[in-house]
Formats: structure tokens, C-alpha cells, sequence
């Protein structure tokens, strides 16, 4: 009874989500079973599982030359999954430790065929190159590979102390060069100010200088209409009044009188003047002649009306002496 008890035990087998079975009667494959309790024949029947999850491997770091001869050390990790288990059981013997140095192998050849530049700054393309490589490789174990990720690169010392300072070079260049299109920003940028400012100055003077021309012809031209109206109403004046060539001549001279009054040391006169000149000489004469008599009362006792003088010839005018005004006559 305690036969058939552990007989019984072990042909039972519980197979997780995560795994597959491959079961072996007497040595060989038998079958493949899926996730849960399965039942063994007793002392003929044995499983192994297999584990169906993703996986990692870590790729132990190891140093690689380039193609222009320099030595750097890569990291890397090798993710994958199986997809047939049996394969793995069967076409390899120890499939991660294959995996490991297939990885190694094509890493060398992959980073071989770049230079130290290139290499630092295709990442991708390394990852890539070695995902395809591996994939292909192990498919014939039932295991595909998912991806690749180089962890680090590392050069030589001496290498890395001359990029740092390449690095700095290359900072310091950058500086300089923001700082040197910050101060062209700011000169342009003030310029412009500048200029606007200088563009709206004059735009305003302009506007200025417009205006005080507009009010000077304004105002000129309220002085002409002012002095239009003025000659109008004396000229309508001097007609109505039935004013004489008497008149005209002593209203010309107190406009003479008022031309000396300036600061001028000369003064010409056209040759239309000797005919005004005569006529102020006659009205002169006439106020030296002799006085009218008083008249007699009439008999009324109100003054008889005078009898008007008469008036002496009026004498010729002579020729004004040459730059000059003929004053004959005035006294």
C-alpha cells in the first residue's frame, strides 16, 4: 500500500502559468504539457519545465578595438524568450551560456567595423546590427531574441581626458558664441530703438514745422484780407468824400514822413512823385496868400459871407535834383 501511496505521488506534476512541460518516457521526448496538473506514468515518465517568461542576460563587460585602433570596454544585456521548448532542451546544451558568447562574438565584429565616434553615437544602430545577428542565431534553439542594449562605453583614460577637454572646448565655444549673438541682439535691437525714436523725432518736427507754417499762412493771409478790406474802405472813402489830388498828395506825404521815420539812411522816390510834390507845393502856396478880409455885418447883425481868396497861380514844380526830392515851395 505505501508503494502504490509514493507510486501515486509521483506521477503527479503541477506545471505553472509560466511554464511549459516536456515530459520523457524511458529517455525519449513524449510530449509537451501545458500549464497545470498533469499525471506521469510512475517510473517511466519524467518532466522538465521550462520557464516561457522574458528573460536577461547579462553580458559580462569585455574590451573591444575599434576600427581606428582604440580600446574601449562594452556593457551589455541580451533580453529573450523561448518559443520552443523542446528545442532548447535538445539543440543546446546550455543555451544561455551560448546565448552570452554569441553576444560577445558579434559585439566585437559589429563595434570592429566602426570608429571611436561612431561608436559612442550609434547606440541604436549597434543594438540593432546585434539583435538582428543573435536573433538568427538562435533561432535553431527555439529562443528568440527581443532586444539588445549596449549599458556603457568606455575608452581609455587618456582618450577620456582628451574629450572632456574637447568637451570644454566645445562648451566654452558655444558660450562664446550665444554671449556674441546676445550682444548682436542687443545692438540691433537698441539700434532700432534708436531709430524708431529718431524716425518719430523727425515725424514730429515735421508735424510741427507744418503746422507753424500753416498758422504763419494763415495768419498772413488774414493780414492780406485785413489790409485788402483796409484799401478797400479808404479807397471807397476817398470817393465818396470826393477827395482832390490835395489830399492824395499830403496823405502821401505823412506816408513819406512815416518811410523816414525808419532806420534807413536813404530813400528814392519813383519819378511819379514830382507830380505829387507839385501839387503839395500849390496847396502850400495857397496857405501863405494874404488873409480874406473880415466881412461887415449885414444888416441883419449876422456876418456877411466871406468871399473866398483868390487863388494864386499855382507855379510850376522844379525838376527834383538827381537822387534826390525837389522840396520847392515847402517852408
Amino acid at each position: 500500500v505505501a508503494f502504490v501511496f509514493v507510486a501515486f505521488l509521483r506521477s503527479i506534476r503541477i506545471v505553472n502559468q509560466y511554464e511549459k512541460g516536456v515530459v520523457e518516457r524511458l529517455g525519449r521526448y513524449h510530449r509537451t504539457t501545458p500549464p497545470g496538473i498533469q499525471f506521469l506514468m510512475p517510473f517511466l515518465d519524467s518532466m522538465r519545465k521550462v520557464d516561457m517568461r522574458e528573460k536577461v542576460i547579462d553580458v559580462p563587460p569585455q574590451e573591444v578595438i575599434t576600427e581606428d585602433n582604440v580600446v574601449v570596454t562594452v556593457d551589455a544585456v541580451v533580453y529573450y524568450t523561448v518559443t520552443d521548448p523542446v528545442r532548447v532542451l535538445y539543440q543546446v546544451q546550455d543555451f544561455q551560456l551560448a546565448t552570452i558568447k554569441l553576444a560577445q562574438t558579434n559585439l566585437r565584429n559589429v563595434i570592429g567595423d566602426m570608429e571611436l565616434d561612431e561608436t559612442l553615437t550609434s547606440r541604436e544602430r549597434i543594438n540593432a546590427e546585434l539583435r538582428q545577428i543573435l536573433d538568427d542565431a538562435t533561432d535553431n534553439w527555439g529562443v528568440r531574441i527581443t532586444r539588445v542594449e549596449i549599458q556603457k562605453i568606455d575608452p581609455p583614460r587618456d582618450i577620456t581626458d582628451a574629450m572632456s577637454q574637447q568637451m570644454k572646448a566645445e562648451r566654452e565655444r558655444r558660450a562664446a558664441i550665444l554671449e556674441a549673438e546676445g550682444v548682436k541682439q542687443s545692438a540691433i535691437l537698441r539700434a532700432e530703438g534708436q531709430k524708431q525714436a529718431a524716425i518719430l523725432s523727425a515725424e514730429g518736427e515735421a508735424e510741427a514745422t507744418r503746422r507753424i507754417a500753416e498758422a504763419q499762412a494763415f495768419r498772413q493771409e488774414r493780414l492780406a484780407q485785413a489790409e485788402a478790406v483796409a484799401v478797400k474802405t479808404v479807397f471807397a472813402a476817398i470817393h465818396e468824400g470826393g477827395a482832390t489830388e490835395d489830399v492824395l498828395a499830403l496823405r502821401y506825404m505823412e506816408t513819406l514822413q512815416k518811410i523816414a521815420d525808419g532806420k534807413a539812411t536813404k530813400i528814392f522816390l519813383p519819378l511819379e512823385a514830382q507830380g505829387v510834390l507839385g501839387s503839395v507845393a500849390a496847396l502850400a502856396e495857397s496857405f501863405r496868400s494874404e488873409p480874406v478880409a473880415p466881412a461887415a455885418p449885414s444888416g441883419d447883425g449876422s456876418p456877411a459871407p466871406a468871399r473866398p481868396a483868390a487863388a494864386a497861380p499855382p507855379r510850376a514844380a522844379s525838376a527834383p535834383a538827381p537822387g534826390g526830392v525837389d522840396t520847392t515851395g515847402l517852408r
